[in-house]
């Protein structure tokens, strides 16, 4: 795979897609009151495909203002749940009927295989949107137990504006995740994409306009962290701010919070996720999962299976099944509807990959497999699938989170050990148990400190399970019918009646 070709095969892939590029504000592309821009450049190649609006705090204060009227004036906030449910039902058949066209922006955004984008990332964005159509006439306020004097009904109300801010690994279905709940419950929302991938936010706003979405319920700011996403976290009209990123970030919007106006904090952080093998499991299963917990989605998946804890007496006969999973998961074209492993999102987090894995030599543990940067000629950000042995659970690469295709192996000599290991993090996203003894499956997902919890599987979800994590991995949870209760406030009204 040339330079040429790829950059050709980047060009005919964007043919006839209109590349939306500026902020939506009220209702219409508007370009950064700055008038200044950042490069959109797609990971397959290095190349800037565009030149993406870059909102600073007065872009802010206006999606800000702009919701709140719209909040205020009720044209969502009051609308019925039935004619909410019908606009987002329509916005989710929307998703799917421009399925291609928002597969294809994701893939040359970000970097991702378009076999993923087709067959994962757009059917469960528009899956998530219908579910929350749906359950938006299915929730029922109540009535409170008390005295036969007084009727005291318990409603739930939407926070007002919400300040959605998510990552480049799954840009759209993020997105849903968020703004799914957020206007269901009648919300108006601030839509704040990563830098590295803002392509399919900012259709989705003008397809949520076309749903019957009214203006100023969803605005859409691009920008960087440290200017729009700040300005978000600080603004005193954002009611809530619901995050997904880096545990260091959702750091900063609870400082942000706390320093303006106390606006609620909703965080799913990073993860270290343990993928705990036992001696007595089926291992060719538990290998590729093994395998796919780590390599999908080049390893940019929060609650990736990064760090394998293995029984000392399986390890080896383990990590040679994984091998050979990991032969058919070869960096290539993400273009390619045969490409299983995509590009890194961009040359700097490429670079923090691949510092990790010199880090992880240096403090002593064994390469195994791949460990370098592959397909440079290509002028992209590819690495190879990486797996390191002899790992100890003080060192950097079994701590800390590397967002990348690096599989960090360490040994265990019984069930306690493992779960002391895997609980020894400051993380608790996810983890995961292969057994064939259903006592120790239920004893470790009893002590295993994750929001969630795999048994003979790994990175198994539906829209109707809860998923957020416990520790420094957040708290607050999206998806399922849960996720609802974060975008609104309880409300007593007591009715005194005469007797």
């Amino acid at each position: 795979m040339t330079t040429a070709e790829t950059a050709h095969s980047v060009r005919d892939a964007l043919a006839g897609i209109e590349i939306r590029s500026q902020a939506f504000i009220d209702g219409e592309y508007v370009p950064a009151l700055s008038g200044e821009t950042f490069d959109c450049v797609t990971p397959i190649t290095g190349e800037t495909i565009a030149r993406i609006a870059a909102c600073g705090p007065a872009d802010v204060d206006r999606a800000v203002r702009g919701a709140r009227a719209a909040f205020e004036a009720g044209s969502w906030s009051r609308r019925s749940p039935k004619e909410r449910k019908r606009a987002l039902g329509r916005l989710a058949s929307l998703i799917e009927e421009h399925g291609e066209e928002l597969a294809l922006l994701e893939t040359v955004d970000m970097g991702k295989p378009i076999r993923d984008a087709r067959r994962v990332d757009i059917p469960l964005a528009a899956e998530c949107i219908a579910y929350y159509a749906e359950a938006i006439d299915k929730v029922y306020d109540e009535l409170a137990p008390t005295d036969p004097s007084a009727v005291v009904m318990v409603v739930r109300e939407p926070l007002g504006v919400v300040g959605a801010v998510v990552p480049w690994n799954f840009p759209l279905l993020m997105a849903a995740w968020k703004v799914g709940p957020a206007l269901a419950t009648g919300n108006s929302v601030i839509l704040k994409p990563a830098e590295q991938s803002p392509l399919t936010a900012l259709r989705l706003a003008e397809l949520a306009a076309e749903a019957g979405i009214p203006a100023g319920v969803l605005q859409v700011v691009p920008g960087f962290g440290e200017t729009a996403g700040q300005a978000l976290g600080r603004h005193p009209g954002v009611d809530m701010i619901a995050f997904t990123g880096s545990t260091e970030v959702g750091k900063l919007f609870l400082r942000y919070a706390g320093e303006s106006n106390m606006k609620r904090v909703a965080l799913e952080c990073g993860g270290k996720s343990p993928h705990i093998v036992t001696a007595d499991c089926d291992l060719e299963a538990a290998a590729t999962a093994v395998a796919w917990g780590i390599f999908y989605n080049q390893g940019e998946v929060c609650n990736a299976g990064s760090r394998l804890l293995v029984h000392r007496s399986v390890k080896e006969e383990l990590l040679e099944r994984v091998r050979k999973v990991a032969e058919g998961i070869r960096p290539g074209n993400p273009l390619d509807p045969k490409t299983r492993m995509g590009a890194i999102v961009d040359e700097a987090q490429l670079e923090r990959v691949l510092g990790y894995i010199e880090a992880g030599k240096e403090e002593g543990a064994e390469l195994l497999l791949g460990g370098s940067r592959a397909l440079e000629e290509t002028g992209g950000f590819y690495v190879e699938p990486t797996v390191l042995d002899r790992v100890r659970n003080d060192m950097r690469v079994a701590r800390e989170e590397i967002f990348g295709p690096v599989l960090a192996t360490i040994e265990f000599g019984d069930l306690d050990e493992a779960v002391a290991i895997a609980n020894d993090s400051v993380y608790g996203l996810a983890a995961a148990i292969w057994t064939n003894d259903v006592n120790v499956a239920h004893v470790a997902a009893r002590r295993l400190r994750a929001g969630v919890v795999w048994v003979n599987t790994f990175d198994r979800g539906d829209i109707s399970a809860p998923f957020g994590g416990f520790k420094q991995s957040g708290f607050g949870r999206d998806k399922s019918i849960h996720a609802l209760e974060k975008f609104t406030d309880l409300k007593s009204i007591w009715i005194q009646l005469r007797q």
